[in-house]
């Protein structure tokens, strides 16, 4: 088979094996001692193949690319036959062998060959995924495997199944892993023991690949409580890809799938296939790319190759087509990328095929140019595809410019040579102030102000630019290369600067094909007033201060105006620090209406989520270049055990693009690499800022030192006209000592570009992994933060609210995971709101929650009740959600209160608006469910005066502790308060007890609220005649109490009568049964831990119900 090329010594290659075939680049060798008996090395080399596990094991013959003259060989492929590997050798002296003979280059060689090996392993891994696809029934098997090991409902979606190896400890265990789009889970049944294990991806905080002791490389996966490792998988790197896709896309989905611009398609996860995610991937990678809208798809991917008049030959790579866009990046990353959009093209067609011209097709853009691409597999297919595309594309533009274009434009125009048009005649006074309003120049061209920078160098650079554009094309479909780079590296003329940063960035087509869409953002948005436009306000005289063009109203204006539309354009982003530094320069070169197109792309395309509300992006870069320091900056990363240091200056030279770090005229040239490049530039610059100070960073004492030292560093960057640095001086900084003298920028940036490369499909799997850890720390956070603020409100200890937060917090997920409701459910989290509230839960989930920590269950239909009046009380702003703050201090009350507190709860549960019930139902239906009479005990009817003056100071004592004095209670509600209460004590130990305890206190209330009743017209009479004696009024209290037993038997309630808090209370404490029971102490440790056991499957069963009723 195929393998991906791997570098060998071709000393060391010849120890253990033998060359059976060879030619002038390839090698076919044997393992030493296959196929051989007898002799002692073979011997030795099998022995040492036996001892080794299988993983480490090699195949007995393989194939070497050797290139004439070089010590290092690599290995392209393998076969454990000698018939396998032939037809590798064949195939390599019938279809390559040739063709190499052109080549000069040994490195052009070399990345040649390892090209095409790699495209074979992706038509290969192609063609495996389409056999395993069309074997459903296996797959099916699987999903029906996993649902019966671990219970999760249908709607978990398998993605992927793995036999590996989880370790625990130094011991395997050979099972099967299960990859579905919420869960990690793992099966194993050997030798009668049976393992499961499943661990949510919301749960998972790291992703990596290592090496540990005697496993081969191993997949560790990290939660906040643990780490699990796997390995001897079949292909270690499918899986790993898979791992991270699925982890990010869940977090994504379910901390902030609105802020991080989740695709539709990945919302919805009973959708997600493992061609879906490897599509999707591919596309991320193609967008990241060419540096396009996140709105574009991929829709046709073709190998083939383009011929390239700078290098006279025909280039191999991909080429890419979305709907928008064509465009084609070389097998090598970086060598040569070509993008041109279809509103540039004319035509795409067919010529006629030839033994050096197979299947070529020829496409012409407006600037009379064509591009011919030749070996396009399903060529037909491909051509009518996109000629379809440009046919809408046309039709669409046709409709749009119906109306003729009063600017008539050249086609070499440069885009920074468009101005407005002065004339007015037909025009509408509005838009001549627009026009008045929005500069039409250069804010550079409009002070006539020149950098130091140039020095009488740009007419040299502008010759060496135009050069290039008549080899390489000029607009969006230049050819961008190695001769780009080095250009760009010198530092663009400011007369090019910003055409050059338009065609760049692509900002030219948003320009082009939004006509009158700036001006008409500007009206709208001027004279608004916002958060945003207050901090605009703020910063605009913080911009450049030192510029001419920005210590004059002109140029403060023309910021204004271009930051406030973006803020109107895109609320999500709004404005954030350190756009108003990039908006800057970008006026300086270029005309307003382009400035503010260069800032969308940089915003919205080239630092995706850098300016949103938490600054994502920039924090996930940040993560990413802290793995890099770690990776190719080793003894620095020793030195610094925490990079975190180190994170906090790189911050700013990632938001602002070292604008703010370096003096202008270097930071210029940062940006113009910036557009060429992407983020990419800033990554390699800030690695060799690090690596050029590393000797002074190692020794440096504390974090202010270091941040001098990298602060003076910066300072002393030089641009051209300045004078070099010597070469002892240049030495040393590719040594990693930091030089005393200036540092030119341009060979700074030239090193950091050769030593330090960084490919954008390396750049795109480290932010996936990184972006994991990013999202979870901000939960941390925003944990830490809750428990912060709700710890002291609540008498609850903080490990077991942190548990019951988890609770909560899972419960939303699970809503996620399985519920119809997805839009809905996602709108519960909402990370811009304060950490208390960022979290809640509807109906449905507190209902499940309820039944899970609730320490009184009663019968299913009371609890069913009980939790339905509690979310309606919790629920007091009604938007239908309770918050974690609410939910805590519910259980709170539950589990830690005193029993004034719980019984003022459950007085409250049964008033309105938590007691909805209607009162027709409430009358047809038997008002108590027991049969045990209410009657008062004998004992207190003998006391007579004596239990009535105990009544009376209990009262007095009651209400003053009472907090806020809550509506009285009528009997209807009285009586449903009693239903409950019966309910509760089912299946206590005292059962019996507390039936005969609340029938006393119930018959004993019922004479208290008729007594209220009758007192209630005579209250005036009352107050004035307090020394009547009380035998009178305590024999009407049980004269009354046989007409309100019937009542309580299923009678009429009478309207008047009421009861109060204080009056149950005081009743209450005469039975220490029920004072017994209401004050009993609750383990709120074990519940939470018998609910985490439990929470999966009960929220699974009630989520399957409610998807059948």
């Amino acid at each position: 088979m195929w393998l991906n090329p791997e570098e060998v010594g071709l000393k060391n290659a010849l120890k253990l094996w033998v060359t059976e075939q060879s030619n002038t680049f390839f090698l076919l060798q044997r393992r030493r001692g296959h196929g051989e008996t007898g002799r002692i090395s073979g011997l030795l080399v099998g022995a040492l193949d036996t001892v080794l596990d299988s993983n480490a094991r090699v195949t007995p013959f393989r194939i070497l690319l050797q290139v004439p003259g070089s010590q290092i060989s690599w290995v392209i492929a393998s076969g454990a036959t000698v018939e396998e590997v032939k037809r590798h050798w064949d195939w390599l002296n019938l279809n390559l062998l040739h063709s190499l003979s052109v080549f000069d280059n040994k490195e052009d060689l070399a990345g040649f060959v390892r090209g095409k090996v790699k495209a074979l392993i992706a038509e290969e891994s192609r063609g495996r995924q389409a056999a395993q696809e069309a074997e459903p029934e296996k797959f099916l098997e699987a999903v029906l495997r996993f649902q019966l090991h671990f219970g999760l409902p249908a709607q978990e979606k398998l993605v992927g199944h793995f036999s590996c190896c989880c370790w625990k400890g130094r011991v395997p265990r050979q099972g099967v892993l299960f990859l579905s789009t919420n869960h990690l889970a793992f099966y194993s049944f050997l030798l009668g023991k049976e393992v499961k294990l499943m661990v949510p991806w919301a749960e998972v905080t790291r992703l990596d690949r290592i090496s540990a002791g005697l496993m081969s490389e191993v997949i560790r996966v990290s939660t906040r409580r643990r780490q699990r490792d796997f390995s001897m998988f079949l292909n270690l790197d499918e899986v790993f890809s898979l791992m991270g896709q699925l982890a990010d896309i869940a977090l994504r989905r379910l901390l902030d799938s609105e802020g991080l611009e989740l695709d539709p398609d990945l919302q919805r996860p009973g959708g997600i296939t493992k061609r879906v995610l490897e599509d999707q991937a591919l596309r991320d990678y193609v967008l990241a790319l060419f540096r396009l809208p996140r709105t574009e798809q991929l829709h046709q991917v073709a190998p083939c190759s383009i011929w390239t008049p700078h290098a006279r030959c025909h280039t191999a790579g991909t080429l890419y087509a979305t709907q928008h866009y064509l465009g084609f990046c070389s097998r090598e990353e970086g060598r040569c990328l070509l993008l041109v959009p279809l509103a540039q093209v004319l035509s795409i067609e067919k010529a006629e095929s030839t033994n050096l011209l197979p299947n070529p097709v020829i496409v012409s853009v407006r600037s009379k140019k064509a591009f011919q691409l030749i070996e396009l597999q399903e060529r037909d297919l491909l051509v009518h595809s996109l000629n379809s595309k440009l046919r809408d594309l046309q039709w669409k533009s046709s409709v749009l410019c119906s109306k003729p274009s009063k600017r008539a434009q050249s086609l070499t125009t440069p885009y920074y040579t468009f101005y407005y048009d002065t004339c007015s005649d037909g025009e509408e006074v509005e838009e001549q102030v627009l026009r008045n309003t929005v500069n039409t120049e250069a804010l550079m061209i409009a002070f006539n102000h020149t950098l130091p920078g140039d020095h009488g160098h740009s007419s040299k650079k502008v010759e060496l630019w135009e050069k290039h554009f008549s080899e390489f094309g000029r607009g969006v479909h230049m050819f961008r290369t190695e001769e780009t780079h080095k250009l760009v590296a010198m530092g663009i003329p400011e007369s090019l600067r910003g055409e050059l940063w338009m065609s760049f960035s692509d900002a030219c087509s948003d320009l082009a094909s939004h006509p009158g869409y700036y001006p008409a953002l500007v009206q709208r948005s001027m004279g608004l007033s916002s958060l945003a436009t207050e901090e605009i306000e703020r910063d605009l005289h913080r911009s450049l201060p030192d510029h001419p063009a920005f210590q004059n109203p002109k140029g403060i204006a023309a910021l204004r105006r271009v930051l406030t539309a973006y803020a109107h354009r895109n609320p999500k982003i709004g404005y954030c620090q350190s756009m108003n530094i990039v908006a800057s320069v970008l006026l300086l070169y270029s005309r307003e209406e382009e400035a503010f197109w260069l800032l969308v792309a940089v915003c919205e395309r080239m630092l995706p989520n850098y300016f949103n509300r938490r600054v994502i992006g920039a924090q996930v870069d940040q993560s990413v270049f802290e793995e890099l320091i770690r990776e190719r900056l080793p003894e620095l990363a020793e030195h610094f055990v925490d990079l975190s240091p180190l994170s906090s200056v790189s911050l700013s030279w990632f938001l602002t693009l070292f604008l703010s770090a370096l003096p202008f005229p270097s930071a210029v040239l940062v940006l113009d690499c910036f557009f060429l490049h992407g983020v990419q530039t800033v990554f390699q610059l800030g690695l060799a800022v690090l690596q050029a100070n590393t000797t002074q960073l190692c020794t440096s004492t504390d974090d202010g030192q270091a941040l001098m030292v990298l602060t003076s560093f910066l300072e002393q960057v030089s641009s051209e006209g300045d004078p070099p640095p010597s070469q002892h001086a240049l030495q040393e900084d590719r040594d990693g000592n930091s030089s005393t003298g200036n540092t030119d920028i341009t060979q700074l940036i030239t090193h950091s570009h050769e030593r330090f490369e960084l490919t954008v499909r390396q750049l795109e799997r480290l932010r996936c992994r990184h972006r994991i850890q990013v999202l979870q720390s901000h939960e941390d956070t925003s944990k830490e933060n809750t428990l912060r603020v709700v710890t002291p409100e609540v008498s609850i200890p903080p490990e077991q609210l942190s548990n019951v937060y988890n609770l909560f917090k899972t419960e939303h997920f699970i809503s996620l995971y399985w519920g119809d409701g997805s839009a809905l459910a996602l709108r519960h989290h909402d990370p811009g709101r304060p950490y208390v509230d960022q979290y809640r839960v509807d109906r449905v989930q507190f209902q499940s929650l309820y039944g899970l920590l609730a320490p009184w269950q009663g019968g299913p239909r009371c609890s069913d009740a009980l939790a339905q009046q509690s979310f309606t009380l919790l629920d007091q702003d009604q938007d239908r959600l309770v918050s974690f703050r609410e939910f805590a201090c519910w259980l709170d009350t539950l589990y830690c209160e005193d029993l004034n507190q719980k019984l003022r709860l459950l007085y409250s549960l049964h008033l309105p608006p938590a007691l909805t019930e209607d009162e027709e139902d409430v009358m047809k239906s038997a008002l108590l469910s027991t049969s045990r009479p209410l009657q008062v005990d004998a004992s207190l009817q003998r006391e007579g005066t004596d239990y009535e003056q105990q009544l009376q100071q209990m009262l007095k004592e009651v209400e003053k502790e009472v907090e806020k004095p809550l509506p009285l209670m009528s009997q209807r509600q009285f009586i449903q308060f009693v239903k409950t209460l019966y309910s509760l004590f089912h299946g206590d130990s005292e059962e019996s007890e507390l039936f005969h305890a609340i029938g006393t206190v119930t018959s004993l209330l019922l004479q208290i609220g008729e007594a209220g009743n009758r007192g209630q017209g005579h209250c005036e009479v009352a107050g004035q005649e307090e020394a009547e004696p009380r035998q009178e009024e305590a024999s009407t209290l049980r004269e009354e109490a046989e007409p309100h037993q019937e009542a309580a038997k299923g009678g009429v309630p009478d309207p008047g009568w009421r009861v109060s808090l204080a009056q149950i209370l005081a009743s209450l404490l005469t039975e220490p049964a029920l004072v017994s029971f209401l004050e009993k102490p609750l383990d709120l440790a074990a519940r939470v831990a018998e609910a985490k056991e439990k929470q999966y499957e009960q929220r699974a069963a009630l989520l399957a119900l409610h998807g059948n009723s």
